[in-house]
């Protein structure tokens, strides 16, 4: 023992790691005396030799250092194991050195506590109960009998067949017979019979092996069963736990946690975390086709749920149950559907009360993603709620046809889509989507391959291609694109956009049509909405241009529609077209109402005063309007503003000629002459 006085915190004198095969060096937190107070345990059994200890007499503890690391599971336990001695003796009448006693007392709190935990672990009576005898019965009374508990709760021997093999089982009610106690004990078979241990530090893999190799119904008590590999539940197994307390850990994420490889097998009522997949179904042994899987939690698996029509078509993954599911933090999809070779689709499956929630972790991929899916995968009273690192809330890939969402929740931000449509996906689905995601509710890329009827915010319903015999639409709106390129170009325009807004910035953009016979109709408006000299030119793929020719749109806020009957493109409007005109004759006051944008003014009765409206009138501001005199009298058309105001910094502008004119804009403070003759 060493001189130098060490501090006795209050901490267990043992400590457990698991190994993972490459660690060496281990500390522990409790103070020794020396190094052969250190105890070191592999799989429970004392080791003498291959490791070092340092830090004796340290009160924060030390290292063992192991030559070789123990093997990857191997449970290594590192305790302080004092002899119950006394070897210090005090001279009477000696000097009593502050050192020995300190050491003396230390050595004391230290086999105090090695002996608190020894006796910890032991079984004993209740502090508050009275203690019935504990002394054993003499060797001749307990032979082949089993120790026991009385009426009283004391301590009693019993005959072995009474607790073994008996026939002293009888179930309550009419018609039960006695049975072997044996018999019923084994109705319920426990991964524990085969040697799991359940905390979260044994490789548990074997037992699992072992106890679903050996029988079909497989029992998983509360506890943390760690496991190393996959674990293969085959047709027509069951393994069922008592809910979240029973925890199934995959070690790495580089295996799937639990396979199901063929048909009727069920999965319920435990948690699952880690694996590549928290469960993968594909059909590998035989058909994987009415699997259960109800009452699942996975948690941190990269997939929870992993759908896989594999590559043989004849061994496909359909009509699979799962239902009461819940996927935490999944880090590249929650639930996935596709195949990864020639085998088919996986079809028919069915979701309900599934919920998939990031809880904040990155994920890479989607919630639901069906890359390859057909014949009514159905999701019903599903949510998705992901981090906003999500490609989307939903994804339809463009392996899948006939995806059907019924009551749909989903949830993120950073402008993730709540539905994603790809290029390919056909008939999806969709019924009541409350969609809470900053992103479209639906992004459709499948050009309308799917229905959708109150779904989504803002827009709850859509069709794809339809015939209406009548419809009375109150408001009607329209799909509308953004157009802008680098640099000059010819661009086709969006079959599925109704509106396309054209920057031209970078250089002239042409807007081409398709062939009227192909759009029989459509209707599509462009307009540009930059403010560069650049033009926005309007013409056809093939065949004539609407109204017979090209149509330039060069200012800002320039636009066309145009309608296609199926031969020709007809111009249905345009602000590049001719203005209507307003002519008026006599003396007096006229007042401008803007609903032209042309007033010919006659004074040949006597002087005129033309008004304008107030500059910020909702009539005036931004508007041009054109004012002409055309009679050849000398009377005066007086131009003023209603309510006072100026023109140019002038209450008036007299036009006293013929066929002088002036065209004038409010900005909405003041009214500007833009142009005057002569």
């Amino acid at each position: 023992m060493t001189d130098t006085h060490i501090k006795i915190p209050d901490v267990s004198p043992v400590v457990r790691y698991a190994a993972n095969g490459t660690q060496t060096v281990f500390s522990y937190p409790f103070p020794v005396f020396a190094s052969e107070d250190v105890a070191v345990y592999l799989n429970g059994a004392l080791q003498v030799s291959g490791y070092a200890v340092t830090g004796a007499g340290v009160s924060e503890g030390g290292t063992v250092t192991f030559a070789i690391a123990p093997a990857n599971g191997v449970a290594v336990t590192i305790e302080r194991r004092v002899p119950y001695e006394r070897m210090t003796d005090f001279l009477e009448g000696g000097a009593l050195s502050a050192a020995s006693l300190n050491n003396e007392l230390d050595y004391l709190a230290a086999s105090i506590q090695q002996l608190a935990r020894d006796q910890g672990e032991m079984l004993r009576f209740d502090g508050l109960e009275a203690p019935s005898p504990v002394v054993l019965p003499a060797r001749a009374s307990r032979a082949n009998r089993a120790l026991a508990f009385d009426e009283n709760g004391d301590m009693t021997t019993v005959q072995t067949g009474s607790t073994l093999s008996a026939p002293t089982y009888v179930q309550t009610g009419t018609g039960a017979t006695s049975r072997n106690v044996t018999d019923k004990v084994k109705e319920r078979v426990s991964v524990k019979d085969f040697g799991a241990v359940g905390n979260g530090i044994a490789d548990d893999t074997t037992a699992f092996i072992n106890a679903l190799a050996a029988h079909t119904a497989v029992f998983v008590p509360a506890g943390t069963y760690r496991v190393t590999s996959t674990i293969v539940l085959g047709a027509n197994q069951s393994l069922v736990g008592v809910g979240q307390g029973s925890v199934i850990a995959a070690s790495t994420d580089t295996f799937h946690a639990i396979e199901m490889r063929a048909g009727y097998a069920t999965l319920s009522n435990l948690k699952i975390t880690g694996g590549n997949a928290g469960v993968k179904l594909y059909g590998h042994t035989a058909p994987c086709v009415q699997n259960t899987i109800h009452d699942v939690v996975f948690a941190g698996c990269k997939v929870g749920l992993y759908l896989d029509g594999y590559n043989d078509t004849a061994k496909p993954c359909y009509w699979n149950q799962i239902s009461n599911v819940l996927v935490l933090s999944p880090t590249s999809y929650g639930v996935r559907l596709t195949k990864a070779g020639a085998g088919d689709t996986p079809n028919a499956n069915r979701f309900h009360n599934l919920r998939v929630y990031s809880q904040g972790v990155a994920i890479t991929g989607s919630g639901i993603y069906v890359e390859f899916g057909g014949n009514a995968n159905l999701f019903t009273d599903c949510e998705v709620n992901v981090d906003g690192t999500a490609l989307a809330c939903v994804r339809v890939g463009a392996g899948a046809n006939k995806t059907h969402f019924v009551n749909l929740y989903t949830e993120s931000f950073n402008t993730v889509p709540n539905v994603r449509l790809d290029a390919g996906s056909l008939d999806t689905a969709i019924y009541n989507l409350h969609a809470q995601s900053n992103g479209s509710a639906i992004y459709d890329l499948s050009g309308g391959q799917y229905t959708a009827v109150n779904a989504g915010y803002p827009y709850k319903y859509t069709l794809g291609k339809t015939t209406v015999s009548d419809i009375n639409v109150t408001l009607l709106r329209h799909d509308t694109v953004f157009v802008d390129a680098p640099s000059a170009a010819t661009i086709d325009v969006t079959a599925a956009r109704t509106v396309h807004l054209v920057a031209a910035t970078n250089g002239q953009i042409t807007m081409r049509l398709p062939a009227a016979s192909a759009a029989t109709g459509a209707v599509y408006t462009i307009k540009k909405v930059d403010s560069s000299a650049n033009l926005v030119i309007v013409t056809v793929a093939s065949g004539t241009a609407p109204d017979g020719r090209d149509l330039y749109l060069g200012g800002p806020n320039d636009y066309v529609s145009v309608m296609s009957n199926g031969a020709q493109w007809y111009i249905l409007s345009s602000n590049r077209m001719a203005g209507n005109t307003r002519f008026h004759d006599g003396a007096g006051t006229y007042d401008i109402d803007m609903a032209v944008d042309t007033y010919l003014m006659s004074a040949f009765a006597g002087v005129k005063t033309v008004r304008l409206p107030p500059a910020n009138a909702a009539n005036a501001i931004g508007r041009m309007v054109h004012i002409k005199k055309t009679d050849v009298s000398g009377n005066a058309v007086n131009v003023t503003v209603q309510g006072g105001g100026n023109i140019d910094g002038s209450a008036s502008v007299a036009l006293s000629a013929q066929y002088q004119s002036l065209s004038a804009v409010s900005n909405g403070a003041q009214w500007y002459i833009i142009n005057r003759y002569p």
